[in-house]
């Protein structure tokens, strides 16, 4: 059995804040600029401590989506993202986070 999951294409993910409310919460003051603009579909995950591939039914998982931290006043640890991966098999998902 193959021990590497599928790859999905990677498609960017651009925030879009429709409301006071998010427009509140969005952005980051002392934070780089891609900071809170790392949302994407498929590609290949921008581990931030090293690569944390779960497996499921005798492969790696593939890797979904990853989803950034919000803003100053919703961040995710130090500007961490979170990972979703899928077995595509059976259905499974899993999470990871990182800090940044």
């Amino acid at each position: 059995m193959d021990d590497i999951g599928e790859t999905i294409p990677e498609i960017p993910l651009v925030p879009n804040t429709q409301s006071a409310a998010a427009k509140v919460v969005f952005g980051h003051k002392w934070a780089a600029p891609e900071i809170g603009h790392r949302h994407k579909i498929g590609g290949t995950p921008d581990w931030q401590q090293g690569e944390e591939w779960p497996h499921c039914c005798g492969k790696r998982m593939t890797f979904y989506a990853q989803l950034d931290s919000v803003g100053d006043k919703i961040h995710l640890g130090d500007c961490g993202l979170i990972y979703v991966l899928v077995c595509f098999d059976c259905l499974t998902i899993k999470s990871v986070f990182q800090c940044g």
